[in-house]
């Protein structure tokens, strides 16, 4: 059951955002800029987060926007900030959240402004693992672009080494990996969103969640993973969740099979 990791966003109750995940049984991915589930989708409240949402089913799946217009189709793509509700979801499907700040983020974005919610993705749930499906969407949403396929700049691989140790020290800015680089941060900064497809400030925030489910995965408290991940305190963490994906940390279910990799 998918409620959990697809509603609540205006729950009140981390008992019941607790209780609520623990009960759902599926796969799920995380990488910088993409947040993946696999499994049952479930009807949700009306809600509204800033990462672009694809859901892929293998029947047709029924949204209805904050103007109460219904789309229904077994790909669509909810565009960043749109309020929406699943009133109608599937047994089997795919839910991808991207950050629309990401080279594949603005693609999906882009496409749901220009031709509608519905969309005819390349992706077949019904075939293949989370990952393959990650996959699959992100080839067709970038297949028209033209990115270069050069070597990582050596400043950008070096940055992304030092970020990790960064982040869990604390508070952390461009300014402050540029200066350990010995070079300019709009020069880091370019070169970054260039290279690795987001920019270095939401590869942060994206790397402290990755942190935080990985502290979560070994064992630890919502609270003592927060603070290893260089959040605030755990509502820094919350927040952070709901602002992003509509969903509560509870998503960082142990119940649940995740793919963590960078």
């Amino acid at each position: 059951m998918m409620k959990a990791l697809l509603s609540n966003d205006f729950s009140t109750s981390a008992d019941a955002d607790a209780n609520d995940a623990a009960q759902w049984r599926g796969t799920a991915l995380l990488r910088p800029g993409i947040l993946a589930f696999e499994g049952e989708i479930r009807p949700t409240e009306l809600h509204a987060h800033h990462a672009v949402q694809i859901m892929a089913a293998c029947t047709p799946i029924s949204v209805v926007d904050g103007s109460g217009v219904r789309q229904q189709g077994t790909h669509i793509i909810v565009p960043t900030d749109a309020p929406h509700r699943v009133c109608g979801g599937a047994t089997h499907g795919i839910a991808i959240y991207l950050d629309p700040e990401t080279v594949a983020g603005a693609a999906a974005d882009r496409r749901a402004h220009l031709h509608g919610w519905l969309q005819a993705l390349k992706v077949d749930p019904a075939l293949g693992h989370v990952a393959e499906h990650v996959a699959d969407v992100l080839a067709d949403l970038l297949r028209d672009n033209a990115a270069g396929s050069e070597d990582r700049h050596g400043v950008v691989t070096a940055a992304l080494q030092l970020l990790p140790d960064m982040v869990k020290d604390g508070s952390v800015r461009g300014s402050d990996v540029a200066r350990q680089l010995g070079i300019s941060a709009t020069r880091l900064t370019h070169l970054f969103t260039e290279q690795v497809g987001i920019p270095l400030r939401r590869y942060i925030l994206w790397l402290r969640l990755h942190i935080a489910m990985n502290g979560v995965m070994a064992g630890e408290d919502v609270t003592t993973a927060s603070a290893s991940a260089g959040f605030a305190d755990s509502s820094h963490l919350t927040r952070t969740c709901r602002r992003t994906f509509g969903l509560p940390p509870s998503m960082m279910s142990r119940d649940v099979d995740w793919d963590i990799s960078l």
